[in-house]
């Protein structure tokens, strides 16, 4: 397919023949197209009334010379769609109107060369600044129904009772609006029912062929015609049928520019801005699905930005890329750029021929392409949406176009935003932000522990509540989390439940606004009242979230915890829940924080007497913690294995000459994943650190394993090679039971071997399932 490739290639002259032949079904349609959006939307560019009656033709120049530019930076490499179709963008002909309206007010009808050349330089800039639908929609209509019936373009803006009457009653007008309103209804009839791509362009054609069959026919005399308004003036160009396409550059003149309501139309500049940009986001990626085509969205951002650029400094309105013309134009066999190309020159040649022609346009045909596009807009919006929006957004749909008719286009975008903003608080306040809440028992941290600490954390972690928030928070939605966070330490609650943590995830979270920041400042009182520590996880201070609550102050409060997972979370409550234990009992048997982490510089009383939390601590660790021994390897055997069956003490006595004793320092990998296993090892002292990567989308999963855990258990009992990546992060103490002693013990004591592989399996059950669980919640 010929285009621009980063290599030159000699042409064959044949193919390049084949090339334009297939291309001329496509530029014949484009040409096609650019002459119906020309005579219909460049006709309206200014309004029909004042200082502007008569400039409809100046309007159709400025339309073919926007089109021309955006046609010829697309075709030499601005866009990656080869056959891309740019036109003037028809959808800120409103904005266009209100930017005339609003300068010529400001200057006065006494000045009428400085109005135009103001407005043709807020046109340009407009195009330089671009480096909703239904009111828009209802725009077209009314203005479909002031051009056929030859009225001031603002006649109804907004609609009056006497505008309508004559509408209505007058059978001039009636004569003149009915017709261009029956061709686009019966238009969306055949279309409803045929719908090849040529139908639009075919039906147009006929539409005028038919109008000068009628009128031969009944030998209507031209003049009378169009002094009747059944066809555009002559004089409705820029200076007559003689006018040359560049002439209204001589209204361009810089010092008749009027600066002042120059800045005045800015307000205005800026919202059709906001509109211009809405279009490539939107019909670049919907164009790339239709054609299958791979694209680069940057780029075609960019070349819409150079594009309009250049438009704007040669005095002209924006354009963009059509996505139904350039859908239409690859159908015909238009996707070269050869064929972009040649519909560049044939713009071109329509923009040198001039508005003349225009003057043999029936207005029922501009009428009729104008209602064609208002009505299938007024469907978009109003009856394709009826089921796929809810009740509220439809409901804006309707205000927004109410607005814009009554009042004004731009007023109806602003009324728009701020109904959209309305219906965004109600619908987001009724969505629940608190995804779940639960005790610490059933979001058990990945570390590996001595099955001891294990149980007593098990039970002591109800004194840990989790709240997991979701979307983001507002005062729309902080007002159910703060009456949930305050129920926790209400009295009645508090004496069946006490707690110690409050850990809060925002990992879901987008945002907080000030409003949510506050009511966490709130609550954060209430809970250090009652000795409540407030953790957060799932933020970071540099995270928005985390500069929300950083604004407050309440990330620096004494009593308030930040971490970046849940996990983090949950093994720092761990840890002090441990640490308040080993105080009360003056007992530092084994490490409790964790190299890398951050230590628990909570006080708990000693004694672990008085409150219901510290009777609570005494009571578990009693049954969990205080029985451990002494002697090595059967006290490691002891804390690994004692909590999972009730097997006699000797057992552990038999096993224990099968282990071997290994010394590592910190940083050394035990094994990495993928290796064939050499045995189990069962930790004395010292940390290992498991790293487990499942999938290659997937992130890396971390597991700590402390004194009295086992590691590599199931690949040695299995003869699978290991599934994860140790290493000994605080230098460790090993026992380790190598695969040759496992089959010795099974060859010399086999009921011992069971006895000891059921109890590795237990442990390994215990830890897998804590290791899911800590997955299924993040």
């Amino acid at each position: 397919m010929p285009g621009i490739t980063g290599e030159t290639r000699k042409i064959d002259p044949k193919e390049l023949v084949c090339t334009l032949l297939k291309s001329l079904p496509a530029v014949l349609l484009g040409t096609l197209l650019n002459i119906l959006d020309g005579v219909s939307y460049g006709m309206i560019i200014f309004p029909a009334s004042g200082v502007f009656a008569g400039l409809g033709g100046m309007g159709v120049s400025m339309f073919f010379v926007s089109t021309v530019v955006a046609q010829i930076v697309y075709c030499f490499g601005g866009s990656s769609f080869v056959g891309a179709n740019g036109s003037m963008m028809i959808e800120v002909v409103p904005f266009f109107h209100i930017l005339a309206s609003t300068i010529a007010r400001d200057i006065g009808d006494s000045y009428p060369k400085e109005i135009i050349a103001t407005t043709i330089a807020a046109f340009a800039l407009s195009s330089v600044l671009t480096d909703v639908l239904g009111g828009l929609a209802v725009f077209l209509i009314l203005t479909g129904l002031t051009v056929s019936t030859r009225l001031p373009s603002d006649a109804l803006d907004p609609p009056t009772l006497e505008t309508l009457r004559y509408f209505i009653f007058n059978s001039h007008a009636l004569a003149q609006w009915i017709p261009p309103l029956v061709l686009a209804v019966l238009l969306r009839f055949i279309t409803m029912r045929w719908k090849h791509q040529l139908v639009f362009p075919v039906y147009f054609m006929i539409v005028p062929v038919v109008f000068y069959v009628v009128v031969a026919a009944a030998q209507l005399d031209l003049g009378v015609l169009r002094r009747d308004g059944w066809l555009f003036d002559m004089a409705e160009g820029t200076g007559g049928g003689e006018d040359k396409w560049y002439e209204f550059y001589s209204y361009l003149d810089l010092g008749l520019i009027r600066f002042t309501p120059l800045r005045t139309t800015l307000p205005i500049q800026f919202a059709l801005l906001f509109f211009n940009i809405l279009h490539p986001p939107l019909n670049v990626p919907a164009l790339s699905v239709s054609l299958d085509v791979d694209i680069d969205t940057n780029k075609e951002l960019l070349g819409h930005g150079y594009s309009n650029l250049l438009a704007g400094f040669l005095g002209t309105v924006p354009n963009y890329l059509v996505y139904v013309n350039t859908l239409l134009f690859y159908r015909v066999g238009g996707g070269t750029r050869i064929a972009s190309f040649l519909l560049a020159v044939a713009t071109f040649i329509l923009l040198v021929i001039g508005t003349g022609p225009v003057a043999y346009i029936p207005v029922m045909v501009v009428s009729a392409l104008i209602l064609v596009l208002g009505i299938d807009l007024v469907k978009e919006a109003l009856w394709d949406t009826r089921h796929r929006v809810s009740r509220m957004e439809y409901i804006t749909i309707v205000s927004i176009m109410v607005t814009m008719t009554a009042w004004d286009f731009v007023i109806g975008v602003l009324f728009g935003i701020v109904v959209s903003c309305f219906f965004f608080v109600v619908q987001n306040s009724q969505r629940r932000s608190l995804r779940a809440c639960y005790t610490g028992e059933s979001a058990i941290s990945t570390v590996r522990r001595p099955a001891a600490h294990r149980a007593y954390i098990r039970e002591v972690s109800k004194q840990t509540r989790v709240l997991r928030l979701q979307g983001f928070l507002f005062f729309g939605t902080i007002a159910h989390v703060e009456e949930t966070l305050r129920n926790i330490v209400e009295d009645a609650t508090w004496q069946r439940n006490p707690v110690r943590f409050v850990v809060v995830d925002l990992s879901l979270v987008v945002g907080v606004d000030m409003s949510a920041a506050e009511a966490f400042v709130r609550v954060q009182r209430l809970l250090d009242a009652k000795g409540v520590v407030l953790v957060f996880c799932g933020v970071t201070a540099n995270s928005l979230c985390g500069k929300a609550l950083s604004s407050v102050g309440i990330l620096q409060e004494p009593s308030v915890e930040v971490f970046e997972t849940l996990n983090d979370a949950m093994e720092w409550t761990e840890n002090a829940y441990l640490r308040a234990w080993f105080r009360a009992q003056k007992s530092w048997t084994t490490p409790i924080t964790l190299p890398g982490r951050r230590d628990t510089s909570l006080s708990f009383d000693d004694a672990l007497t008085g409150s219901p939390r510290q009777m609570q601590l005494r009571d578990v660790g009693e049954r969990t913690i205080a029985g451990e021994n002494s002697s090595e390897p059967y006290n490691t055997l002891l804390n690994a294995f004692s909590s999972y069956h009730d097997v006699d003490q000797s057992t552990f006595k038999q096993i224990a000459p099968y282990f071997e004793r290994f010394t590592f320092p910190d940083g050394f990998v035990l094994w990495e994943n993928n290796d064939t296993p050499d045995g189990l090892y069962i930790i004395e002292s010292g940390i290992l650190r498991a790293s487990y990567k499942f999938a290659e989308h997937s992130p890396v999963i971390e597991e700590s394993m402390v004194s009295g855990t086992v590691a590599g258990e199931l690949s040695a009992l299995s003869g699978m090679p290991r599934n994860a990546r140790v290493v000994v992060e605080q230098q460790v103490v090993l026992w380790k039971l190598s695969l040759e002693n496992m089959r010795r013990m099974e060859a010399e004591h086999p009921h011992l071997a069971q006895i000891f592989v059921q109890l590795v399996l237990k442990a390994a059950k215990v830890d897998t399932d804590i290791l899911l669980a800590a997955l299924a919640t993040r």
